[in-house]
Formats: C-alpha cells, structure tokens, sequence
C-alpha cells in the first residue's frame, strides 16, 4: 500500500492500495485510516519492548540457539556422511581394472550418484543457514535491555522527531501487511519483525453503518431471538454489546438503535403484560391510559393529550410500551372538574 493525503487540506493520511487501478483502471482495491493503524502498530511495538519482554525474548533466543547448535552437528554429521561415501565410491572406480568396463560403468554410475546426493545436502545446508535465527552477543543483549529501559522515554520525548521514530520502527519493524477486506468491519495486520518472527493483529474499524462490519443477517437473527425470549431494547442492547456487537462508528448498541432496527426489520414490540389487555392499573400502583382514561371520564386519546401538554406525568419502558402513570385522586379531581367546565362552555356555546 502508498500513503496519501486526502481532506480539504491534504492534511489526513490514507494507506491505499491501487493495484486493481493502476492494472486495469477499476476502483480502488482498499483504503485504510493510517493513523488508527500508526497509532495501534506503536503501541504493539511498545509493548513488544518492555524490559520484561526483551528478557523473555532473550531467553526464547537462548533456547533458539541450543537448538541450532544441535541442528548444526546434526548436519555436520549428515555433511560427512556424504562425503566419505562419495569418496569411498570413487576409491572403489580407481581401484577396478580397466579391462573389466561393465564393472567400471557401474561403479562410476554408483560415483555420480554419491556425487549428487552430496552436492544436495551441501544446498540444503546452505539454504538451513541462510534461514537461521539471529545469534546474540553478550553486548548485544545487554544493549537491548538497555533499550527497552529507555525507548519509551526515547520515543515520546518531545525532542524526538518523527523521521527519527520511523528510524526506530525500521530497525525492529521489516514490514507490516494490512487487510481489511479479510474480516468484515476489522482491519487485519501482520507484521514482519527483523528477528523473521511474525504476528498478527486486529483494529476495529471505525464503521458508518452495521453492514459496514458484521453479517446483517446474523444480527438479524440475534436481534429476533431475543425478542422472542421477551427482552426489552435496552436488554437486547446490552446482549448485544457483551456478545460483541458494535454499533455504527464504533458505538455501544442503545435501546433506541434495537428501536429502530426492530422497526426496519418488521419486529414486534414486547409487551410488559404479553398479548392481553392492559389493565387499568399496574402493579406499582400507576395506572395505564386505559385506566386514567375510566377514572377521569375521557378517551384513551385525550390521555395523550394530557401527556403532551404535561398535565399527566408517565414514562414508557421503551418505545411501543405501555404507559405508566402517576395519576393521584387530587389528580383525578382536578380533571374531572376542567373536564365538566370545558363541557358546560360548550353547552353554552351552543
């Protein structure tokens, strides 16, 4: 991938990979934000170089070495194996007469076959030590302790430079390849350390929608599952979010993203009393609309009314739910009495 700039001011770096364009003019394979990446590829290498870490990759590198030593005698003794079979080989062909040729093809032929099988096992070797891990010095293991000691104070040091933090990543850092098109709404990332170790990672991308990062369907499914075991949005919400599930632009799910989901999808709203009616009271002691409807002597919609103009204080659950609210006998009266007035001016109109 090349780095651009994009933005109004050219001031926002991209990692964009032109490969599809350059080659047959199509859209851009993919971009990703580079500093979420810059910023999460720091701190990995941060964390790669505290002391505690260098002494445990110290340590692996010591074992690593034991190995190799023992894989090195191993060859060696391969090595000479092959070699005093080609020679013996070769003893034997000087030594036949040469008057007697078909013995003297044979055990030629035999030569050229040791010949060969040496000559393999010397670029076999070769090719083993060309991939063999990096030895250590005494003071090369020292210096890095040291290192991880002071790269942290080194690398945010104001005096530090940016230049002379790339400087830092290029000796310990070979190569980092970014993906993110292999895990939906993820950037995936592997990085190629100097050592030749590699490992891999993942940042969560910054999304505009849901589709942007998860299978739409699966969500779907969830979000129907639990509605079907009677949860709330909000406890839909909180499922969601301890399974995992994010929200547009990298955001906890809220009751009122189910709300709205549920309302796309064509998902019935739970009922607190299931399918029967409400009643008129619940059991906390405040009423439903029907209920302060039949107590005040009006409809259901002039309830809502109420509710709106602030005459009647309620709360639903979540959106679709019934109400709740808190209706006194002083309550009772006082509307009763603006309900009589209203009809006795209308009468009077008349």
């Amino acid at each position: 991938m090349s780095l651009r700039y994009s933005g109004p001011a050219g001031d926002y770096p991209v990692y964009t990979c032109r490969a599809d364009r350059d080659q047959d003019g199509g859209p851009l394979c993919q971009e990703v934000r580079a500093l979420p990446v810059d910023a999460h590829v720091e701190s990995i290498l941060l964390e790669a170089l505290t002391p505690d870490q260098i002494a445990i990759a110290i340590a692996a590198l010591g074992q690593i070495e034991e190995e190799t030593r023992q894989l090195e005698r191993q060859w060696a003794l391969r090595r000479e194996r092959a070699r005093y079979e080609a020679e013996r080989a070769r003893r034997q062909y000087d030594a036949v007469e040469p008057e007697n040729r078909l013995v003297a093809r044979s055990l030629e032929r035999v030569w050229e076959e040791k010949l060969r099988v040496a000559e393999a096992i010397e670029q076999d070797y070769e090719r083993w030590r060309s991939d063999e891990p990096l030895v250590l010095s005494e003071s090369d293991r020292q210096a890095l302790q040291k290192l991880g000691e002071d790269l942290p104070g080194i690398w945010h040091a104001p005096s530090t430079t940016s230049a002379e933090r790339k400087g830092i990543l290029r000796l310990i850092i070979c190569e980092v390849v970014l993906d993110q098109k292999r895990f939906q709404g993820q950037v995936w990332f592997k990085i190629l350390w100097q050592t030749g170790a590699t490992s891999e990672h993942s940042l969560q991308r910054r999304v505009h929608t849901c589709g942007d990062y998860i299978d739409l369907e699966r969500l779907q499914s969830r979000v129907i599952e639990l509605n079907a075991a009677g949860k709330m949005d909000k406890e839909i919400a909180a499922a969601l979010n301890a399974e995992g599930f994010v929200a547009a632009r990298d955001c906890a799910f809220k009751g009122e993203n189910v709300w709205l989901l549920r309302t796309r999808w064509g998902i019935p709203t739970v009922k607190i009393n299931g399918t029967s009616a409400n009643p008129d009271r619940w059991s906390d002691g405040t009423y439903s609309v029907q209920g302060v409807a039949a107590a005040v002597g009006v409809t259901p919609q002039t309830v809502f009314d109420y509710l709106a103009r602030g005459w009647l204080e309620g709360r639903q659950l979540a959106k679709g739910q019934p109400w709740k609210i808190e209706l006194s006998e002083d309550q009772i009266n006082t509307l009763r009495a603006r309900i009589a007035r209203t009809r006795r001016s209308r009468k009077e109109a008349l």
